[in-house]
């Protein structure tokens, strides 16, 4: 009280915007999953790297846009864990994705998905928003992951071939043989080579392939392409990149259809990895989850058939013309092939050491 006996009275509007919050604060967190479609082009991945902002990553603007919508608290975007945050896939620098999903704790404002999403970039968009079980964890409540990776046909011509990129065009032969290879990697196998910093005698370098195999190729913008199409348990880094950059080397006829057997060996072999652009992250699968909760009459099933259509539309505006067009500016396949035959596939590292040792 004042000294005449009268309050300071606060001006209404902060009156509002306080009573605002102060409902807000009082609303319980729910865990939820948001259903999530970005381009990847000039970002760093999908993780957050907190206290690095030279690298910008995906989940640098999503936080920052949870914030902005009032529907986490400020200081969770420095403290990921306090709104339990949990990504499903770890997508690399220059990844997209159509289907990401993320699990986190948030007020259930009203327009959320709305809100949120006004305060992101237009290549990246929330699409979907389920509740699900408390204990719920996107990364491993995961059955399998989809990915799909676009890449100009002319990748498959043979290297004794003189092609003209825009004028190549993939025949039945070479596509039979694509896929054939692509088949070998179904099952359980070795893939230490497929990625970095893990010895073959580590038992998380053992991953599991349900699919794999490359569609029929199409034109777009004068120039073919194609998408192989994976399905596996989990992957690990660079494993997708470097399982297809091995088919193609192999197509090509720089390596031998042997080197793939050999590589699930523990002998280390030098693979090539194909260039992160085409790469796209389709679709995660939660079967045992939404065979347990799917129907209990609290919770929906992770499934996301009512927005199939905006995923589709999202793709064609942001997705497939980003690859193609930075493919045709920046030539990253054709760049890439070049330094295939720098590669010594019949090699062991051992073998390239001490070569290197006697050059020198």
């Amino acid at each position: 009280p004042e000294e005449n006996g009268h309050q300071n009275k606060k001006l209404k509007s902060d009156a509002d915007e306080e009573d605002a919050e102060d409902q807000i604060k009082k609303l319980p967190k729910r865990k939820i999953v948001l259903l999530m479609a970005y381009s990847g082009k000039g970002y760093h991945g999908m993780q957050r790297n907190v206290g690095s902002s030279q690298f910008k990553t995906i989940e640098d603007d999503l936080v920052s846009a949870l914030v902005q919508s009032g529907c986490i608290p400020e200081n969770h975007g420095e403290n990921m864990k306090k709104m339990s945050f949990q990504r499903c896939a770890r997508t690399d620098k220059g990844v997209s994705a159509a289907g990401q999903i993320v699990s986190l704790k948030v007020w259930l404002i009203d327009d959320i998905l709305e809100k949120i999403n006004n305060h992101l970039p237009s290549h990246i968009r929330i699409l979907g928003l389920k509740r699900v079980t408390g204990g719920f964890n996107s990364k491993n409540k995961c059955d399998a992951r989809t990915y799909s990776y676009m890449l100009p046909t002319f990748a498959f011509a043979h290297k004794d071939q003189h092609v003209q990129e825009e004028l190549y065009r993939l025949d039945r032969e070479t596509l039979g043989r694509v896929n054939k290879l692509l088949a070998c990697y179904k099952g359980t196998h070795n893939f230490h080579n497929f990625t970095s910093q893990k010895g073959p005698r580590d038992p998380s370098a053992k991953r599991y392939i349900m699919e794999m195999d490359c569609g029929e190729p199409f034109v777009r913008e004068n120039m073919e392409f194609a998408v192989i199409k994976v399905k596996g348990q989990s992957f690990m880094m660079h494993q997708i990149r470097k399982m297809i950059g091995l088919v193609i080397a192999i197509v090509k006829g720089y390596a031998a259809d042997s080197i793939m057997e050999r590589s699930w060996g523990e002998e280390k072999v030098d693979i090539p990895k194909a260039p992160g652009l085409g790469l796209v992250l389709e679709k995660v699968h939660f079967e045992k989850y939404n065979r347990r909760f799917g129907n209990d009459g609290l919770h929906e099933p992770l499934e996301w058939t009512e927005v199939e259509e905006k995923i589709a539309v999202f793709k064609e505006q942001y997705i497939y013309p980003t690859i193609i067009n930075t493919e045709k500016e920046e030539k990253s396949m054709a760049n890439w092939l070049s330094t295939l035959p720098i590669h010594d596939f019949n090699s062991s590292a051992a073998e390239m050491q001490i070569n290197n040792k006697n050059s020198k």
